[in-house]
C-alpha cells in the first residue's frame, strides 16, 4: 500500500512538472504557439535554449509586464518564440539579431509556423555593430551570442535599459573567461541587482536595473 502511495505521489509530481513547462492556453494564438513548441520540443539544435529556459524567459517578461525586448543571438528561433509568446500577452515586440543567414532564414520560417511573426523584428547582421545602433529604450534583453562579447553587449545596452528592466544572459553557469568578465562587471554595478536562476542547468543571469545613474 505504501509503495502504491509513493508511486502515485511520484507520478503526480511528474505530471505537475510537465504541465508547468507550458503557460495556460487562453486563446487561439496560445494554442498555435504551444502546439508548435510541443511538436518541436526534441528537435531544437544549433545553439537553441532548452524548453525549461524558454519558460524562464517567458515568466520574467509576463511577471514584469515588459514590452520592448532585444535578443542577441537568434539561432533558429526557439528562445525568440518564447519571448514573443510572452510579449503577445503584454502588447510588446522583440528585436532579435542573428549573424548566420541560414539560421536567420530558418528562424523566420519557425516564427511564421508558430504564429508569432507579428511580435518579432528579425534582423540579419553582426550584433557587434547592430546592438550599439539600436534606437530607443528597452526593458528586457536576452543575450545568447558570442560569450567573449557579453560584457560589451551589456555596456552597449546599459544606456538603453529602462529602470526596472532586466538584462538576461545565457550559459552563466559555465563561467568561461568571457562569462566571468561579464558577471564580474555587472555584479560590481550598484544600480543593478544580479542573480543567477537555479532553475536553469546552463544558468541564466538576471540583472535588474534599479535606478538610472
Amino acid at each position: 500500500m505504501k509503495i502504491k502511495f509513493l508511486l502515485f505521489v511520484a507520478l503526480s509530481v511528474l505530471v505537475v512538472g510537465v504541465k508547468a513547462q507550458y503557460p495556460e492556453v487562453e486563446n487561439e494564438l496560445d494554442k498555435k504557439v504551444k502546439t508548435f513548441i510541443v511538436d518541436n520540443a526534441h528537435s531544437w539544435r544549433d545553439m537553441n535554449v532548452p524548453l525549461s529556459d524558454g519558460k524562464i524567459l517567458y515568466d520574467i517578461i509576463v511577471k514584469n509586464n515588459y514590452k520592448s525586448a532585444v535578443e542577441i543571438g537568434t539561432s533558429t528561433g526557439h528562445s525568440a518564440i518564447w519571448i514573443a509568446w510572452a510579449l503577445s500577452k503584454t502588447g510588446g515586440k522583440l528585436t532579435t539579431i542573428e549573424i548566420d543567414k541560414n539560421r536567420y532564414l530558418q528562424a523566420r520560417a519557425n516564427f511564421k509556423k508558430a504564429g508569432v511573426s507579428d511580435f518579432i523584428d528579425a534582423r540579419l547582421g553582426d550584433a557587434h555593430e547592430l546592438v550599439p545602433q539600436l534606437p530607443g529604450k528597452y526593458d528586457f534583453v536576452f543575450c545568447d551570442a558570442d560569450r567573449y562579447w557579453f560584457k560589451n553587449y551589456f555596456i552597449a545596452m546599459d544606456p538603453k535599459m529602462k529602470r526596472g528592466g532586466c538584462f538576461t544572459a545565457h550559459n552563466a553557469a559555465q563561467r568561461s573567461r568571457g562569462i566571468r568578465e561579464f558577471l564580474e562587471y555587472v555584479e560590481s554595478l550598484n544600480n543593478y541587482e544580479t542573480s543567477i536562476t537555479k532553475d536553469s542547468r546552463a544558468g541564466i543571469s538576471m540583472s535588474y536595473k534599479t535606478w538610472e545613474k
